[in-house]
């Protein structure tokens, strides 16, 4: 059923084009389409999600009710650069990482539309980022390359690709939010704590409060790296770390995870933070989502939660 139009009420998306947008002005946010699938441990049709994604933004307005509310078209200017062709392997791998330098370099936001959770190792070393923060179930520090790998390959490996050239993260930068009790193993869980990485469970969430986790992920985050550049914070925003309920597109999301509007919350208040740079939508399976389509209509919304925390820079 083709939407209705009103010339009151802008839609979100039909952004200009990168190079479009480059030629005649500077680029607050950039999506960029990273379809990464054929590593991932379970059946997935996460390539088929970037373009969901687009074609679910129109069903939203891009308006911030305030007070005072104001237009995000208007406060931001705003591009899609497309998508990485065949981002898996380490050809693609480098070829992610190169544009990621270089829509970073021309923006102060870069959103990458996944694929699967394969996408966070590439993005955050294209953004050079020297912090991590991610929203998950899990830890994602499996050994070998696959979903279940980045954050560890973030810590461990450096790119096949020669060309290449990235800087680990230190583990003690990383926060992850949200992993769950049953959806991850006792030898990840000790890795994680051998590493320093820090760990706000699920639990924690609830009892402490979305501010207050958010600030203490900002702080270890954004420490500064010792090498007298500026802190870069990538987000890894895994959308199964929410409620089954509500991201039944997610293979692997449980009964009990995030609500919707707690995942927004929390992607709003850490992309307000002028040290993110950068931010992947992962695990979303738009072959696999309900009827209703509300799993890729919660990713949509969390692109719009992303330019509206960069907007609350301003």
């Amino acid at each position: 059923m083709p939407l209705s139009h009103d010339p009151l009420w802008p839609r979100a998306g039909s952004w200009p084009a990168f190079e479009e947008k480059a030629a005649d002005t500077t680029t607050d946010a950039v999506l960029l389409g990273v379809p990464t699938w054929r590593t991932s441990l379970s059946p997935t049709g996460a390539h088929a999600t970037p373009a969901a994604i687009r074609d679910a933004l129109p069903r939203y307005g891009t308006t911030l009710m305030g007070p005072p509310p104001i237009d995000l078209n208007e406060v931001l200017r705003i591009a899609d650069a497309g998508d990485i062709t065949e981002p898996d392997g380490d050809d693609g791998e480098a070829r992610t990482i190169a544009r990621v330098r270089e829509l970073a370099a021309a923006s102060d936001l870069v959103i990458a539309l996944g694929g699967d959770n394969s996408l966070t190792y590439p993005v955050a070393l294209g953004a050079s980022a020297t912090g991590l923060i991610t929203f998950d179930a899990h830890f994602d520090l499996r050994d070998g390359v696959s979903n279940g790998t980045p954050v560890r390959r973030l810590v461990e490996d450096t790119p096949a690709a020669a060309s290449v050239d990235t800087v680990p993260i230190d583990p003690t930068r990383i926060v992850q939010i949200g992993i769950a009790d049953f959806a991850n193993s006792l030898a990840y869980a000790r890795r994680a704590a051998e590493w320093g990485i820090r760990v706000i469970t699920l639990d924690d969430v609830r009892r402490r409060g979305i501010s207050d986790v958010v600030a203490e992920a900002q702080e270890i985050a954004g420490a500064e790296p010792g090498t007298g550049e500026r802190p870069r914070i990538h987000l890894d925003i895994d959308v199964d770390v929410c409620d089954r309920s509500v991201a039944p597109g997610c293979p692997a999301s449980v009964p009990g995870g995030l609500a919707a509007w707690e995942l927004r919350a929390l992607t709003r208040a850490v992309a307000s933070d002028p040290r993110v740079v950068s931010a992947d939508i992962a695990e979303v399976d738009a072959t696999a989502d309900a009827d209703d389509h509300r799993t890729v209509r919660l990713a949509a919304l969390c692109v719009l939660e992303l330019l509206a925390g960069l907007a609350a820079r301003r």
